[in-house]
């Protein structure tokens, strides 16, 4: 029974890191129609610049892990905003454009991170209460499993209050519906959809963060290791649907965990597996918009 405990809680916390990384790209897709393969090297800038400020402030204390997840969110902000605002926001309706710069922009940082950080993975160091373990029926649960989980919720919560009740929020909705009217209007709705970039881009600076303390390193391949179960979560969820997003995130971590523990490492395979069947029954994804035949 303990056993089954520690699955679950540690593979709802890796389905927390899945959540932050795949809401932004769920969200640039939905309200934008962009699929932004350079969404890893935003949680990969947060990370790097998260783990440099935590060394300057002092690795082992909380301020420092505080100031981390300030600078990797700002860090993953600020790289996406300018993205979305000099490169993105030229392409828009040109899909294979948006494809080739994206990639081209995630393959050129990454060897720019090569340059800078270097190629080895370079080890974390947080509070000792992070590296420390709790008991939960049985099971002695990393407690950094639980800080993710806390974090994703809240993220979560704070990007459907901002859609539904902020001015912005329902400028970008209503963008998404009908453009054309709400630029009719004199509602400038390029600002909003960079908004969206930025807020992606936060989340993603975040999971980065998150992501380094789980997985006890930060590398350059870091981001586009994560961006791969990102895009599966995004596609099983349903493009565009943030709900599914969260759900689809813990589906596939738990799958990945019990699959690894049980089934002889074969945690990746099944998920392989569950996104074919997805495709294959729904292609819309368990929350999408079903698509008309």
């Amino acid at each position: 029974m303990s056993t089954v405990v520690l699955l679950l809680i540690t593979g709802i916390g890796l389905g927390a890191i899945y959540f932050l990384v795949a809401s932004g790209l769920s969200l640039i897709y939905g309200l934008m129609g962009v699929l932004n393969f350079a969404h890893g090297v935003f949680l990969t800038f947060g990370a790097f610049l998260g783990w440099e400020v935590a060394r300057v402030v002092g690795a082992a204390t909380w301020p420092a892990f505080l100031a981390s997840l300030v600078v990797g969110a700002l860090a993953g902000a600020v790289f996406a905003a300018l993205t979305e605002r000099f490169l993105v926001q030229r392409l828009y309706e040109r899909h294979i454009e948006q494809i080739l710069i994206t990639v081209g922009l995630g393959l050129a940082v990454v060897a720019l991170f090569d340059g800078i950080w270097g190629t080895d993975a370079r080890f974390i160091t947080g509070p000792p209460w992070m590296a420390e373990t709790t008991r939960v029926a049985g099971a002695n649960v990393p407690n950094d499993r639980f800080v993710a989980i806390g974090v994703a919720t809240l993220v979560l919560l704070a990007i459907v209050l901002f859609l539904k009740y902020t001015r912005y929020g329902m400028i970008i909705r209503a963008g998404v519906e009908n453009r054309s009217m709400v630029t009719a209007l004199g509602i400038d709705v390029r600002t909003a959809f960079t908004l969206i970039f930025t807020i992606g881009g936060a989340a993603a600076g975040l999971g980065g963060v998150l992501a380094s303390h789980a997985f006890g390193y930060v590398s350059p391949m870091l981001g586009q290791t994560l961006l791969i179960f990102a895009f599966i979560v995004t596609i099983i969820g349903g493009l565009g649907s943030l709900t599914g997003a969260a759900v689809a995130a813990v589906v596939v971590a738990l799958m990945q965990q019990f699959a690894n523990y049980y089934l002889g490492g074969t945690g990746d395979f099944a998920v392989v597996i569950l996104l074919a069947v997805v495709l294959l029954a729904r292609p819309s994804g368990l929350m999408g918009k079903r698509v008309a035949a």
